[in-house]
């Protein structure tokens, strides 16, 4: 299999199938509400000041099973602590964990039924609250209540339908604001936002499927109206697996162009860990046969001019040798663009041990600075190492040393199976870094501060009304209509679209010239810094029922919107009339040609020619006012005459 040999650009949808490649995606969209989801406190306000903080440690607990979440687990490891910023405008005491949740907000889950429905989603009958435990310290109870309004639904894309698997109703979590050592800091404002979820089927196949799948979903949220927009409004995470490997979460993605990029690297890192899985294999290495040990070496590296070492040393750091039986080769194996295996291990001390100030480990490897360039002989005989053997230095405080020397001995121990499950955070260079380990199964569980919700028939009768016309059937239908191709899904993806269709089918106009006001004009003056917010439905109504009876308003629409927009004091009504032109009659062509005819004209000699020309002159003066037909035949009597 050579398919990843190639560059991101090269690749083939058959390359992807012969790598067997699923991608699945879960959409989070803030809904635009008043209020938060489980307290009274303001949604959409964001606080750069704060009132106090307030410091958390986050421990695990066993289940009712009797056992302890791996990712629980792993956050204990880091030994963080979690600091909230918190400001009396946007924070309560129900969020703090302090006091028990008030109802849901039936404003969003009222949008969350409506959205369930146009995603042709089978709606519950009755709404359960459950608990999904949040570990990482963005939610400050340790849990996130969620629940589900919608199962199996689809929306249609080219030739097939996507399965979506669930549609759920949740509070936002915290926002990072530092993640430094062993302290992170969240701040609490946006915490408790109804959010959905939307979980596809891994149906996707290629990189660019799932961009497109991404990009119909949020239009598709985007036509209600009823969800927030902008930087941070909304969340992709795309999980991504391929043959022999297994399915790892991308969190985090803040813009879909990025995703065709981030999966071809995942797709490229799993392949890679499952040639370095083989190559262990052939080696002789497994889970049961790997051996590794480990040795502080900080009195050997005394006289180190590598810098990263020397400021440890000055710091007063322990530095530990870690000797991976074997594995020579390994550790500098490309993994993702750019990127090597060596990079997964640091990744996993940076979360797990801390160790955030990079780079955090030496190897013997590395292709700028090597332990073998240094001290070399004495650290190889310091852990019994061989020419075949690996080396790893890592450096930080004596009590992050024994987690560093551990993660590094699992993360290669995982290497000899393959592909580990984890949750890995998007980059903005379009690789993946370790983030966590990928929860289990079992984080979710029913909250017992909350009683079932029943979703009645009527209900869900009243809220049909509000659900908007299916996007995809907007689409065909405005292409029926000749709306230019650029502004079709601009169109389709907006509450404004009813604006749009009354306009066209109360005046009669074409469906291009008002498509281009609404949606194109408009948007060229905001970029000139124009108050385009003075021009509200009540106005573009009454410039267009002018232009249905005066249709040579169109061609002067741009100037009078331009003057409106650029002079405070002007009145769209005096603006309009000022550019209505007097209506002309049938009996006022013969003297409207013969003054044209009587103008000093272009040296045109063919007649079909000099036809074109002045039949232009004259539309522009009788265009809205005498049939184009009547122009054209009163014209050509005029040339004969002549």
């Amino acid at each position: 299999m050579t398919a990843l040999l190639k560059p991101f650009e090269e690749m083939t949808d058959e390359d992807y199938a012969e790598l067997g490649l699923k991608a699945g995606l879960e959409i989070h969209q803030q809904l635009y509400t008043e209020k938060k989801l489980f307290c009274r406190c303001p949604a959409g306000l964001y606080n750069k000041e704060y009132d106090a903080e307030i410091l958390r440690h986050m421990r695990p607990t066993l289940s009712e099973l009797g056992e302890y979440d791996g990712t629980a687990l792993m956050e204990f490891k880091t030994k963080k602590e979690i600091i909230y910023q918190i400001n009396h405008e946007t924070v309560c005491t129900y969020e703090m964990d302090d006091t028990p949740p008030f109802e849901i907000n039936q404003k969003a889950l009222d949008i969350a039924l409506e959205i369930a429905m146009l995603m042709n989603y089978k709606l519950v009958g009755e709404i359960h609250i459950a608990r999904k435990q949040y570990l990482d310290g963005s939610i400050p109870t340790g849990f996130q209540r969620t629940t589900i309004v919608g199962i199996d639904g689809w929306v249609p894309y080219k030739n097939r339908k996507i399965g979506l698997i669930q549609l759920g109703l949740e509070e936002d979590s915290c926002r990072e604001v530092a993640d430094i050592s062993h302290q992170r800091i969240y701040r609490s404002d946006r915490l408790g936002i109804p959010l959905i979820e939307t979980v596809t089927e891994p149906e996707m196949h290629t990189p660019q499927e799932v961009a497109e799948v991404g990009n119909l979903l949020r239009w598709l949220v985007r036509s209600t109206g009823k969800v927030r927009t902008g930087i941070g409004a909304a969340r992709q995470d795309v999980n991504v697996s391929i043959t022999g490997g297994t399915r790892i979460e991308i969190k985090g993605v803040h813009r879909i162009p990025l995703i065709p990029l981030l999966i071809y690297n995942e797709t490229l890192r799993q392949y890679s860990l499952l040639q370095i899985r083989k190559e262990l294999n052939r080696r002789g290495i497994t889970e049961k046969t790997f051996k590794a040990n480990s040795a502080e070496v900080t009195h050997l590296l005394s006289g180190t001019s590598w810098d990263p070492i020397c400021q440890a040393l000055k710091r007063g750091d322990k530095v530990y040798c870690v000797n991976l039986k074997d594995c020579m080769g390994i550790l500098s194996h490309p993994t993702q663009t750019g990127k090597v295996f060596s990079r997964e291990i640091s990744d996993r001390v940076r979360v797990i041990a801390c160790l955030t100030r990079l780079p955090n480990i030496l190897t013997s490897e590395s292709t700028e600075e090597n332990i073998d360039s240094f001290a070399g002989k004495k650290i190889r005989n310091a852990v019994n190492a061989t020419s075949q053997d690996a080396l790893i230095l890592v450096w930080g405080n004596e009590q992050d040393m024994k987690t560093a020397v551990q993660e590094i001995i699992i993360r290669m121990k995982e290497a000899t199976i393959g592909v580990p499950s984890e949750t890995r955070q998007a980059l903005a260079d379009g690789t993946n870094g370790f983030e966590r380990i990928l929860p289990g199964a079992d984080r979710m569980y029913p909250d017992t501060d909350l009683p079932p919700l029943e979703i009645t028939d009527e209900r869900i009768n009243n809220l049909k009304k509000n659900v908007p016309e299916a996007m995809w059937e907007r689409e065909k239908k405005y292409r029926k209509m000749g709306v230019p191709e650029h502004l079709i899904i601009k169109i389709a993806s907006t509450p404004r679209a009813v604006f749009f269709e009354k306009i066209i089918q109360k005046y009669k106009l074409s469906p291009i010239r008002v498509s281009r006001f609404l949606f194109e004009k408009i948007k060229a003056w905001k970029r000139k810094g124009l108050p385009v917010e003075k021009i509200n439905e009540e106005i573009w109504d009454l410039f267009f029922s002018c232009a249905g009876k005066q249709p040579v308003l169109l061609e002067k629409g741009e100037k009078i919107f331009e003057e409106f927009l650029t002079n405070q004091d002007m009145d769209i009504e005096n603006e309009i009339r000022k550019y209505t032109p007097p209506k002309i009659k049938s009996s006022d062509l013969p003297g409207i040609i013969n003054k044209l005819l009587e103008d000093k004209l272009p040296d045109i000699s063919a007649p079909e020619k000099k036809h074109r020309y002045l039949m232009g002159k004259l539309m522009e003066k009788c265009r809205g006012h005498i049939a184009a037909k009547l122009v054209n035949e009163a014209l050509w009597q005029s040339i004969s005459n002549v």
